[in-house]
Protein backbone atom coordinates (compact mmCIF):
# COMPACT_ATOMS: atom_id res chain seq x y z
CA UNK A 1 0.00 0.00 0.00
CA UNK A 2 2.64 2.25 0.76
CA UNK A 3 4.64 1.29 -2.72
CA UNK A 4 1.26 2.29 -4.26
CA UNK A 5 0.83 5.76 -2.84
CA UNK A 6 4.93 6.60 -3.75
CA UNK A 7 4.18 5.15 -7.03
CA UNK A 8 1.13 7.78 -7.58
CA UNK A 9 3.18 10.20 -6.06
CA UNK A 10 5.69 9.72 -9.08
CA UNK A 11 3.15 9.43 -11.45
CA UNK A 12 1.58 12.95 -10.72
CA UNK A 13 4.97 15.02 -10.25
CA UNK A 14 5.46 13.27 -13.90
CA UNK A 15 2.79 14.28 -15.52
CA UNK A 16 2.83 17.98 -14.07
CA UNK A 17 6.50 18.65 -14.86
CA UNK A 18 5.55 17.09 -18.35
CA UNK A 19 2.01 19.48 -18.54
CA UNK A 20 4.64 22.47 -17.29
CA UNK A 21 6.95 21.83 -20.29
CA UNK A 22 4.48 21.30 -22.57
CA UNK A 23 3.68 24.85 -21.23
CA UNK A 24 6.88 26.40 -21.75
CA UNK A 25 6.86 24.96 -25.37
CA UNK A 26 3.74 27.25 -26.02
CA UNK A 27 4.77 30.37 -24.34
CA UNK A 28 5.69 33.39 -27.13
CA UNK A 29 8.99 32.99 -28.61
CA UNK A 30 11.14 35.68 -27.12
CA UNK A 31 12.46 38.56 -29.42
CA UNK A 32 12.08 38.79 -32.72
CA UNK A 33 11.84 35.63 -35.24
CA UNK A 34 11.89 36.48 -38.57
CA UNK A 35 10.80 34.33 -41.83
CA UNK A 36 11.78 35.79 -44.85
CA UNK A 37 8.87 36.20 -47.77
CA UNK A 38 11.64 36.81 -50.70
CA UNK A 39 15.17 38.31 -51.50
CA UNK A 40 16.25 39.80 -54.30
CA UNK A 41 19.75 38.15 -55.50
CA UNK A 42 22.66 40.63 -55.04
CA UNK A 43 26.44 40.51 -54.34
CA UNK A 44 28.17 40.01 -51.72
CA UNK A 45 28.80 42.02 -48.11
CA UNK A 46 31.54 44.48 -48.37
CA UNK A 47 33.27 46.15 -45.57
CA UNK A 48 33.76 49.85 -45.55
CA UNK A 49 35.68 49.50 -42.08
CA UNK A 50 36.47 53.00 -40.42
CA UNK A 51 35.58 55.23 -43.84
CA UNK A 52 32.74 57.52 -44.45
CA UNK A 53 32.16 55.91 -48.15
CA UNK A 54 28.50 53.85 -46.76
CA UNK A 55 27.45 55.95 -49.89
CA UNK A 56 29.89 54.47 -52.40
CA UNK A 57 29.50 50.87 -51.00
CA UNK A 58 25.92 50.90 -51.09
CA UNK A 59 25.12 52.58 -54.56
CA UNK A 60 27.41 50.42 -56.26
CA UNK A 61 26.01 47.38 -54.86
CA UNK A 62 22.54 48.58 -56.06
CA UNK A 63 24.46 48.69 -59.44
CA UNK A 64 25.68 45.56 -59.32
CA UNK A 65 22.43 43.87 -58.26
CA UNK A 66 21.06 45.90 -61.12
CA UNK A 67 23.79 43.75 -63.13
CA UNK A 68 22.49 40.68 -61.46
CA UNK A 69 18.71 41.60 -62.22
CA UNK A 70 19.78 42.27 -65.89
CA UNK A 71 21.13 38.97 -66.55
CA UNK A 72 24.50 40.01 -66.76
CA UNK A 73 26.22 38.38 -64.03
CA UNK A 74 28.32 39.28 -60.83
CA UNK A 75 30.15 42.52 -60.68
CA UNK A 76 32.78 44.11 -57.91
CA UNK A 77 33.44 47.31 -58.32
CA UNK A 78 36.07 49.87 -56.84
CA UNK A 79 33.90 51.84 -54.49
CA UNK A 80 37.52 53.80 -53.89
CA UNK A 81 37.77 54.43 -57.59
CA UNK A 82 34.86 56.33 -56.88
CA UNK A 83 35.61 58.40 -53.61
CA UNK A 84 38.99 59.27 -55.36
CA UNK A 85 37.16 60.65 -58.13
CA UNK A 86 34.10 62.68 -55.74
CA UNK A 87 37.45 63.93 -53.27
CA UNK A 88 39.10 65.81 -56.14
CA UNK A 89 35.84 67.30 -57.88
CA UNK A 90 34.30 67.76 -54.16
CA UNK A 91 37.60 70.44 -53.73
CA UNK A 92 37.18 72.20 -57.02
CA UNK A 93 33.67 72.66 -55.93
CA UNK A 94 35.23 73.47 -52.28
CA UNK A 95 37.25 76.03 -53.20
CA UNK A 96 34.73 77.87 -55.65
CA UNK A 97 32.33 78.12 -52.59
CA UNK A 98 35.07 79.85 -50.79
CA UNK A 99 35.26 77.09 -48.13
CA UNK A 100 31.41 77.13 -47.98
CA UNK A 101 30.71 73.77 -48.43
CA UNK A 102 30.97 70.61 -46.02
CA UNK A 103 34.17 68.87 -47.07
CA UNK A 104 34.80 64.95 -45.41
CA UNK A 105 34.66 61.97 -46.69
CA UNK A 106 30.60 61.89 -47.14
CA UNK A 107 28.86 61.58 -50.01
CA UNK A 108 25.32 61.02 -51.63
CA UNK A 109 23.94 57.79 -53.96
CA UNK A 110 23.73 60.14 -56.90
CA UNK A 111 27.88 60.83 -56.46
CA UNK A 112 28.29 57.06 -57.69
CA UNK A 113 25.92 57.47 -60.68
CA UNK A 114 28.03 60.84 -61.55
CA UNK A 115 31.30 59.13 -62.04
CA UNK A 116 29.49 56.61 -63.38
CA UNK A 117 28.15 58.74 -66.03
CA UNK A 118 31.41 61.26 -66.16
CA UNK A 119 34.58 58.78 -65.83
CA UNK A 120 32.85 54.95 -65.67
CA UNK A 121 34.07 52.20 -63.31
CA UNK A 122 36.78 49.60 -63.07
CA UNK A 123 36.36 46.41 -60.99
CA UNK A 124 37.58 46.12 -57.41
CA UNK A 125 40.41 43.85 -58.73
CA UNK A 126 42.11 46.78 -60.76
CA UNK A 127 41.71 49.26 -57.96
CA UNK A 128 41.92 48.78 -54.69
CA UNK A 129 42.36 51.97 -53.01
CA UNK A 130 44.24 50.54 -50.19
CA UNK A 131 47.56 52.64 -51.15
CA UNK A 132 48.44 52.53 -46.97
CA UNK A 133 50.08 49.50 -46.29
CA UNK A 134 46.46 47.89 -44.75
CA UNK A 135 44.19 45.22 -45.76
CA UNK A 136 40.80 47.56 -44.74
CA UNK A 137 40.02 51.02 -45.56
CA UNK A 138 41.36 53.07 -42.48
CA UNK A 139 40.32 57.03 -43.57
CA UNK A 140 40.77 58.74 -40.26
CA UNK A 141 44.30 60.39 -41.26
CA UNK A 142 43.35 60.84 -45.47
CA UNK A 143 40.39 63.04 -44.57
CA UNK A 144 41.75 65.24 -41.63
CA UNK A 145 45.22 65.94 -43.90
CA UNK A 146 42.51 66.25 -47.33
CA UNK A 147 40.55 68.98 -44.96
CA UNK A 148 43.62 70.49 -43.35
CA UNK A 149 45.35 70.87 -47.19
CA UNK A 150 41.79 72.24 -48.56
CA UNK A 151 41.06 74.60 -45.69
CA UNK A 152 44.44 76.26 -46.22
CA UNK A 153 44.19 76.96 -49.95
CA UNK A 154 41.18 78.95 -49.11
CA UNK A 155 42.61 80.68 -46.02
CA UNK A 156 46.34 81.46 -47.65
CA UNK A 157 47.62 84.63 -47.39
CA UNK A 158 48.24 85.05 -50.54
CA UNK A 159 44.69 86.73 -51.20
CA UNK A 160 45.39 84.55 -54.38
CA UNK A 161 44.89 80.60 -55.54
CA UNK A 162 47.95 79.41 -57.21
CA UNK A 163 47.08 77.37 -60.62
CA UNK A 164 48.70 74.17 -58.88
CA UNK A 165 46.81 73.23 -55.76
CA UNK A 166 44.94 70.52 -57.62
CA UNK A 167 47.72 68.59 -58.40
CA UNK A 168 49.45 69.04 -54.91
CA UNK A 169 45.46 67.93 -53.60
CA UNK A 170 45.55 65.22 -56.20
CA UNK A 171 49.04 64.08 -55.11
CA UNK A 172 47.54 63.31 -51.06
CA UNK A 173 44.16 61.60 -52.80
CA UNK A 174 46.65 59.24 -55.17
CA UNK A 175 48.98 58.71 -52.19
CA UNK A 176 46.59 57.00 -49.84
CA UNK A 177 44.46 55.46 -52.36
CA UNK A 178 46.57 55.05 -55.67
CA UNK A 179 46.67 56.65 -58.83
CA UNK A 180 43.72 56.06 -60.89
CA UNK A 181 43.77 53.82 -63.75
CA UNK A 182 44.06 55.45 -67.34
CA UNK A 183 43.35 51.71 -68.59
CA UNK A 184 43.51 48.20 -67.60
CA UNK A 185 43.48 44.10 -68.74
CA UNK A 186 39.95 42.38 -67.84
CA UNK A 187 38.98 39.35 -68.66
CA UNK A 188 41.53 39.21 -71.57
CA UNK A 189 40.68 43.00 -72.86
CA UNK A 190 41.78 45.82 -72.31
CA UNK A 191 40.01 48.88 -71.32
CA UNK A 192 39.74 52.74 -70.01
CA UNK A 193 36.94 52.88 -67.23
CA UNK A 194 34.94 54.29 -69.73
CA UNK A 195 35.07 51.78 -72.22
CA UNK A 196 34.50 49.42 -69.66
CA UNK A 197 31.15 50.97 -68.61
CA UNK A 198 30.07 51.15 -72.08
CA UNK A 199 31.19 47.98 -73.60
CA UNK A 200 30.94 45.44 -70.64
CA UNK A 201 28.35 46.86 -68.27
CA UNK A 202 25.98 49.02 -70.16
CA UNK A 203 24.33 50.49 -67.67
CA UNK A 204 22.60 54.02 -68.44
CA UNK A 205 23.06 56.76 -65.47
CA UNK A 206 19.94 58.23 -66.80
CA UNK A 207 18.01 55.92 -65.66
CA UNK A 208 18.56 56.02 -62.03
CA UNK A 209 16.87 58.72 -59.96
CA UNK A 210 16.40 59.35 -55.84
CA UNK A 211 12.77 60.03 -54.21
CA UNK A 212 12.03 61.79 -51.13
CA UNK A 213 9.12 62.64 -49.28
CA UNK A 214 9.11 65.88 -47.71
CA UNK A 215 6.15 69.21 -46.68
CA UNK A 216 8.57 71.67 -47.21
CA UNK A 217 8.62 71.52 -51.20
CA UNK A 218 5.50 70.49 -53.25
CA UNK A 219 5.05 67.09 -53.76
CA UNK A 220 5.40 65.86 -57.38
CA UNK A 221 8.60 68.57 -58.05
CA UNK A 222 12.12 68.05 -57.38
CA UNK A 223 14.31 70.12 -54.91
CA UNK A 224 17.37 69.91 -54.20
CA UNK A 225 17.95 67.64 -50.56
CA UNK A 226 19.33 69.65 -47.70
CA UNK A 227 21.90 67.54 -46.33
CA UNK A 228 25.36 68.24 -45.65
CA UNK A 229 27.31 65.76 -47.49
CA UNK A 230 24.84 66.63 -50.61
CA UNK A 231 27.98 68.41 -52.56
CA UNK A 232 26.82 67.58 -56.16
CA UNK A 233 23.70 69.56 -55.11
CA UNK A 234 21.59 66.28 -56.48
CA UNK A 235 18.10 66.80 -56.96
CA UNK A 236 15.33 64.45 -55.66
CA UNK A 237 11.63 64.03 -56.37
CA UNK A 238 9.06 64.61 -53.78
CA UNK A 239 6.56 62.00 -53.42
CA UNK A 240 3.79 61.91 -50.19
CA UNK A 241 4.69 59.82 -48.02
CA UNK A 242 2.08 56.66 -48.88
CA UNK A 243 3.64 56.87 -52.34
CA UNK A 244 7.16 56.76 -51.62
CA UNK A 245 6.14 53.73 -49.70
CA UNK A 246 4.43 52.06 -52.38
CA UNK A 247 7.95 52.98 -55.10
CA UNK A 248 9.90 50.67 -52.78
CA UNK A 249 6.85 47.86 -52.12
CA UNK A 250 6.82 47.80 -56.08
CA UNK A 251 10.36 47.94 -56.81
CA UNK A 252 10.65 45.30 -54.63
CA UNK A 253 8.30 43.06 -55.69
CA UNK A 254 9.20 43.27 -59.23
CA UNK A 255 12.74 42.30 -58.14
CA UNK A 256 14.23 46.17 -58.32
CA UNK A 257 16.18 46.78 -55.33
CA UNK A 258 16.21 49.86 -53.38
CA UNK A 259 19.00 52.43 -51.97
CA UNK A 260 18.17 53.70 -48.74
CA UNK A 261 20.01 56.28 -47.26
CA UNK A 262 18.65 56.73 -43.54
CA UNK A 263 19.81 57.74 -39.82
CA UNK A 264 20.16 54.40 -38.10
CA UNK A 265 21.45 56.12 -34.87
CA UNK A 266 17.95 55.77 -33.50
CA UNK A 267 17.68 53.94 -30.44
CA UNK A 268 15.47 51.49 -31.77
CA UNK A 269 18.42 50.19 -33.95
CA UNK A 270 20.44 47.29 -32.79
CA UNK A 271 23.43 45.95 -34.71
CA UNK A 272 23.83 42.63 -32.64
CA UNK A 273 20.49 41.93 -32.61
CA UNK A 274 19.65 42.35 -36.54
CA UNK A 275 17.06 44.53 -36.05
CA UNK A 276 15.64 48.03 -36.72
CA UNK A 277 12.05 49.21 -35.30
CA UNK A 278 10.66 52.67 -34.24
CA UNK A 279 8.94 51.42 -31.04
CA UNK A 280 6.12 53.52 -29.33
CA UNK A 281 6.89 54.91 -26.22
CA UNK A 282 4.10 57.65 -25.64
CA UNK A 283 1.70 55.60 -23.08
CA UNK A 284 -1.02 58.12 -24.40
CA UNK A 285 -0.71 56.75 -27.70
CA UNK A 286 -0.97 53.22 -26.22
CA UNK A 287 -4.15 51.50 -25.62
CA UNK A 288 -5.63 48.35 -23.18
CA UNK A 289 -3.67 46.08 -21.56
CA UNK A 290 -0.31 47.44 -23.62
CA UNK A 291 -1.22 50.91 -21.96
CA UNK A 292 -1.57 49.53 -18.26
CA UNK A 293 1.76 48.02 -18.86
CA UNK A 294 3.73 50.88 -19.37
CA UNK A 295 2.16 53.38 -17.66
CA UNK A 296 3.33 52.03 -14.33
CA UNK A 297 6.86 52.49 -15.39
CA UNK A 298 8.55 56.01 -15.16
CA UNK A 299 10.07 57.26 -18.77
CA UNK A 300 13.31 56.12 -18.36
CA UNK A 301 12.38 52.56 -17.09
CA UNK A 302 9.65 52.17 -20.30
CA UNK A 303 12.34 53.29 -22.41
CA UNK A 304 14.82 50.84 -21.15
CA UNK A 305 12.86 47.63 -21.29
CA UNK A 306 10.81 48.75 -24.71
CA UNK A 307 14.79 49.18 -26.17
CA UNK A 308 15.66 45.84 -24.61
CA UNK A 309 14.34 44.79 -27.84
CA UNK A 310 13.71 41.19 -26.32
CA UNK A 311 10.32 41.27 -27.48
CA UNK A 312 7.89 42.45 -30.23
CA UNK A 313 6.91 46.11 -29.42
CA UNK A 314 4.17 48.10 -30.56
CA UNK A 315 5.60 50.56 -33.66
CA UNK A 316 4.89 54.34 -33.68
CA UNK A 317 2.43 55.25 -36.68
CA UNK A 318 4.59 57.04 -38.94
CA UNK A 319 2.97 60.19 -40.27
CA UNK A 320 3.96 63.00 -43.14
CA UNK A 321 3.88 65.13 -39.94
CA UNK A 322 6.07 63.45 -37.74
CA UNK A 323 8.30 62.87 -40.63
CA UNK A 324 8.78 66.27 -41.54
CA UNK A 325 9.14 67.43 -37.57
CA UNK A 326 12.19 64.88 -37.24
CA UNK A 327 14.35 66.32 -40.64
CA UNK A 328 13.74 69.86 -39.44
CA UNK A 329 14.84 69.60 -35.73
CA UNK A 330 18.19 66.95 -37.16
CA UNK A 331 16.83 64.14 -35.45
CA UNK A 332 16.93 62.20 -39.06
CA UNK A 333 20.45 62.92 -40.51
CA UNK A 334 22.11 62.10 -43.54
CA UNK A 335 24.00 59.06 -41.54
CA UNK A 336 23.92 56.04 -43.56
CA UNK A 337 23.19 54.40 -46.88
CA UNK A 338 21.72 50.89 -47.21
CA UNK A 339 20.43 48.85 -49.80
CA UNK A 340 16.89 46.87 -49.45
CA UNK A 341 16.84 43.72 -51.09
CA UNK A 342 13.94 42.27 -49.82
CA UNK A 343 10.80 41.71 -46.98
CA UNK A 344 10.09 39.50 -44.45
CA UNK A 345 7.58 39.32 -41.24
CA UNK A 346 8.40 38.08 -37.62
CA UNK A 347 6.34 35.72 -35.57
CA UNK A 348 3.55 38.47 -35.22
CA UNK A 349 3.31 38.86 -38.89
CA UNK A 350 4.09 42.28 -38.94
CA UNK A 351 6.21 43.46 -42.36
CA UNK A 352 10.04 43.77 -42.58
CA UNK A 353 12.45 45.16 -44.97
CA UNK A 354 15.63 43.22 -45.78
CA UNK A 355 18.58 45.93 -45.34
CA UNK A 356 22.21 44.52 -46.50
CA UNK A 357 24.87 46.47 -45.00
CA UNK A 358 28.30 47.58 -45.54
CA UNK A 359 29.67 46.79 -42.32
CA UNK A 360 31.44 43.53 -43.01
CA UNK A 361 30.14 39.64 -42.25
CA UNK A 362 29.26 40.76 -38.84
CA UNK A 363 26.25 40.91 -36.40
CA UNK A 364 23.29 38.19 -36.18
CA UNK A 365 22.62 38.00 -39.23
CA UNK A 366 25.89 38.08 -41.20
CA UNK A 367 25.88 41.14 -42.70
CA UNK A 368 21.93 41.82 -42.82
CA UNK A 369 19.64 43.38 -40.74
CA UNK A 370 15.82 43.57 -40.92
CA UNK A 371 13.95 46.83 -40.31
CA UNK A 372 10.48 47.73 -39.63
CA UNK A 373 8.07 49.27 -42.26
CA UNK A 374 7.97 51.91 -39.73
CA UNK A 375 11.75 52.61 -39.15
CA UNK A 376 12.72 52.51 -43.10
CA UNK A 377 9.91 55.01 -44.37
CA UNK A 378 10.90 56.91 -40.94
CA UNK A 379 14.36 57.39 -40.87
CA UNK A 380 14.16 57.56 -44.62
CA UNK A 381 16.26 60.95 -46.01
CA UNK A 382 15.81 59.56 -49.55
CA UNK A 383 15.94 56.47 -51.88
CA UNK A 384 17.47 55.93 -54.89
CA UNK A 385 15.68 53.67 -57.83
CA UNK A 386 15.78 52.56 -60.91
CA UNK A 387 12.61 54.85 -62.77
CA UNK A 388 11.22 51.76 -64.55
CA UNK A 389 10.74 50.52 -61.46
CA UNK A 390 8.47 53.17 -60.28
CA UNK A 391 4.53 52.41 -60.79
CA UNK A 392 3.18 53.72 -63.79
CA UNK A 393 0.34 56.30 -61.94
CA UNK A 394 3.38 57.87 -60.37
CA UNK A 395 5.57 57.83 -63.15
CA UNK A 396 2.93 60.11 -65.05
CA UNK A 397 2.64 61.91 -61.91
CA UNK A 398 6.09 63.05 -61.83
CA UNK A 399 6.12 63.42 -65.70
CA UNK A 400 9.27 60.83 -65.88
Amino acid sequence: MKTFKISLLFLFTFFLSSNIQAQKSDDPVEGYVFEEDFRISVTSVKNQYRSGTCWSFSALSFLEAELIRMGKGEFDFSEMFIVNHCYKDKADRYVRMHGNLNFTGGGAFHDVIYVLKNYGLVPEEIYKGLNYSTEKHIHGELDAVSAKFMKGVIENKNKKITPVWKDAFAGIIDSYLGKLPENFTYSGKKYTPESYADDVLGLNADNYIEISSFSHYPFYSTFILEVPDNWLWGSVYNLPLNEFTEVIDHSLKNGYTVAWAADVSHKGFSYNKGIAVIPETDVENMEGLEKAKWEKLSKSERESQIYALNSIVKEKKITQELRQESFDNYTTTDDHGMLIVGKAHDQNRNEYYIIKNSWGIGGKYEGYFYASKAFVIMQATNIMVNKESIPKEIRKKLNI
